[in-house]
């Protein structure tokens, strides 16, 4: 039988786990956090009826714009990005892409400020926008 201090030396804890995963430079498996509105998930999803697709690019879209660190984010804008590099990320075909980019525009999700820049409603429609007081400084799409 093996001596309880022998097998707590071996035990590693979860703390350790994430000790060692940012020593070897492995924070992309590390699970993280988006804040994504409920009104998507309640309203948005049930009413509009996007496919997955639209569903991934909107997703992707809005963490880059919302979630993540973004000089524009008070204007509802992305950062420059390569449709190339979304369409690797998500695992879509480019002409997915762009499909689901004239849809997401037709439903006035968002706009193109030019190819690879994005803006992107907080709430994701300007009724909803108006609902919680969103503004973008005099910006108007």
């Amino acid at each position: 039988m093996d001596d309880l201090h022998m097998i707590l030396a071996d035990h590693i804890t979860s703390k350790d786990n994430v000790k060692d995963c940012l020593d070897q430079d492995c924070i992309d498996q590390l699970p993280t956090s988006s804040d994504i509105p409920d009104l998507f998930f309640d309203k948005i999803l049930v009413q509009y009826k996007l496919s997955r697709i639209e569903t991934l690019v909107l997703m992707y879209l809005y963490r880059r714009v919302w979630c993540r660190p973004n000089l524009y984010k008070m204007y509802g804008i992305s950062q420059l990005m390569s449709h190339t590099e979304m369409a690797k990320i998500l695992g879509v075909m480019m002409s997915d892409i762009y499909s689901a980019l004239k849809k997401l525009e037709d439903h006035d999700f968002i706009s193109t400020i030019r190819s690879g820049q994005y803006f992107v409603r907080r709430y994701f429609t300007k009724l909803e926008d108006d609902k919680y007081s969103q503004n973008y400084d005099a910006l108007d799409f």
